[in-house]
C-alpha cells in the first residue's frame, strides 16, 4: 500500500524499563534529520541511553507533536508505547531489538532502509483493538487502564486455585476454578494466551479470546466472543489472586472484586514496512513449514 501521509516529526522510544546502548538512536536520529525530519527522544529513553544529542519530550508532548513513534526494542516496549499513545492517535512502527518480536516488524540491520521507504510513503497501516480495564470494589471503580495484549486474572505465590464467576453482557457464563483466566485481543492471541492453548486470531477479527489457565474442569475450553462484549470477572474465592495487564502487575484481588473488560474507544495504529505479511510473520516466529 502506498500512502500519501508525510511523517515530519518522529519520536524515538527505547526498551521499556531497560538500559540500552544509544548508538542505534544516534544513527537513526541523524538519518532522520538528514531526511528533513524533526526528531524527539522520549525522555526516559534519553536517560536510559545517556543521550543529549536530540531534544527530549515527555509522553504528552510526543502525543501532541509526533507524526510517528519509532520503537527500538521488543514487544514489551511496543506495548508500553501503545498504551501511552493510543489516546493521541500517534501511529507506531517497531525495530526489533528483542527476541520474538511479533509487533516489531523491522529487522535491526535494515532499520535505515525500511524507515527510508516509510518516509517515502511506502508502507501499510493497520488499526489494532485495545482493551479497556476497570477494577471495581464495593461498586466503585478503583483502577482503570488500557491494554493491547491481554488482561489476566491468576493465582499468586501461594499456588492454590482461584474461583471466579464470568458474565458476558450481564449473562452468566460459568463458575470457573482454575489457575486463572486470560482475556486476549487478537494482538495478544500470540502471547500468553497462545502458550495456554488459546486460538490465534488474525488482527482484523472483531473478537476477544477467553482462555482458562489450567482449569479444574477440563471441559472448560477457550472461547472467542464478539469484541462488543462486556466481560465481567467476579472473584468468588481468592486467597491469593492477582491482576496483570500486558504483563504488568496491577496488584492483588480480593473476594468480591469485579474485573470489567470491554473494547476501548481508542485503537492503536501500526505502520508496517513494505512487504509486511501477518502470515509470513507467523511462519517465521512460530517456525511453521520447517523441514523435520
Amino acid at each position: 500500500m502506498i500512502s500519501m501521509r508525510s511523517f515530519k516529526t518522529l519520536a524515538l522510544f527505547g526498551r521499556y524499563n531497560t538500559r540500552q546502548s544509544g548508538e542505534a538512536f544516534v544513527t537513526l536520529g541523524n538519518y532522520l534529520k538528514s531526511r528533513g525530519c524533526e526528531v524527539l527522544l522520549e525522555e526516559h529513553t534519553a536517560i536510559s541511553c545517556g543521550l543529549t544529542v536530540f531534544p527530549t519530550a515527555d509522553l504528552a508532548a510526543i502525543g501532541a507533536r509526533a507524526d510517528l513513534a519509532v520503537v527500538l526494542g521488543g514487544d514489551g516496549s511496543m506495548l508500553h508505547a501503545a498504551r501511552n499513545l493510543a489516546t493521541s492517535g500517534v501511529p507506531l512502527v517497531g525495530v526489533n531489538q528483542g527476541r520474538l518480536g511479533f509487533m516489531t516488524d523491522i529487522a535491526a540491520d535494515r532499520m535505515l532502509e525500511m524507515l527510508g521507504r516509510i518516509l517515502d510513503g511506502d508502507y501499510s497501516r493497520e488499526d489494532r483493538t485495545l482493551l479497556s480495564l476497570n477494577v471495581r470494589r464495593d461498586g466503585a471503580t478503583v483502577f482503570s487502564t488500557l491494554a493491547l495484549n491481554d488482561v489476566v486474572v491468576n493465582k499468586g505465590a501461594v499456588g492454590r486455585m482461584i474461583e471466579f464467576l464470568v458474565h458476558i453482557n450481564g449473562e452468566f457464563v460459568y463458575d470457573l476454578r482454575s489457575d486463572g483466566l486470560i482475556v486476549s485481543t487478537p494482538t495478544g492471541s500470540t502471547a500468553y494466551a497462545l502458550s495456554s492453548n488459546g486460538p490465534i486470531l488474525q488482527p482484523g477479527v472483531p473478537g476477544f479470546a477467553l482462555v482458562p489457565i489450567c482449569p479444574h474442569t477440563l471441559s472448560n475450553r477457550p472461547i472467542t466472543v464478539s469484541d462488543d462484549s462486556v466481560i465481567e470477572i467476579t472473584l468468588k474465592r481468592a486467597l491469593d489472586a492477582r491482576l496483570h495487564y500486558d504483563g504488568q502487575l496491577q496488584g492483588d484481588l480480593n473476594e468480591g472484586t469485579q474485573v470489567v473488560i470491554s473494547r476501548a474507544p481508542h485503537t492503536i495504529r501500526f505502520v508496517h514496512p513494505p512487504g509486511y505479511s501477518y502470515f509470513a510473520m507467523l511462519r517465521e516466529k512460530l517456525h511453521w513449514s520447517e523441514a523435520l
